[in-house]
């Protein structure tokens, strides 16, 4: 059973690895949808979709973190993220669960975080290893036209 103490994350899967962000960040998970193109976009914006009434961009997370692209599948999911109060939808292979960490749980080796940006530690969970993303260095670029 999960502890009541500590931060909750969404994890998910990305090529095949787990990764987390903040619960706080996440508006919500939806299925995969139809995405319409954007062009002369970043190469990792797939696009936007209309959410309820809301035109909200759709960044590939696989591509922004340039890991080996996944085909979608009935698991692919869209998680729905709040950063500087605008909403940006991120294409991930499986949302796992939510769990939590406590801050004596996350490492933050200084030889890899200097060459990855995007990754703010390492959380250790009973044998496994989450990524913990950085949402401030991964959407900030994000522009859609």
């Amino acid at each position: 059973m999960a502890s009541t103490t500590g931060e909750q994350l969404v994890i998910f899967d990305l090529s095949g690895q787990k990764y987390a962000i903040p619960v706080l960040n996440t508006q919500e998970i939806i299925k995969m949808v139809d995405v319409t193109p954007i062009p002369r976009s970043d190469h990792f914006i797939e696009g936007v979709i209309n959410l309820r009434g809301r035109i909200v961009p759709i960044i590939n997370l696989n591509k922004r973190l340039k890991l080996e692209r996944s085909e979608t599948t009935r698991d692919t999911r869209i998680i729905v993220v709040v950063h500087n109060e605008t909403s940006v939808g991120m294409i991930v292979d499986r949302v796992d669960e939510v769990g939590r960490y406590s801050p004596d749980e996350i490492e933050r080796p200084e030889s890899v975080m200097k060459e990855n940006e995007y990754i703010d530690g390492v959380i250790k969970k009973e044998g496994a290893l989450w990524l913990l993303l950085q949402l401030e260095k991964i959407l900030p670029q994000t522009r859609v036209c």
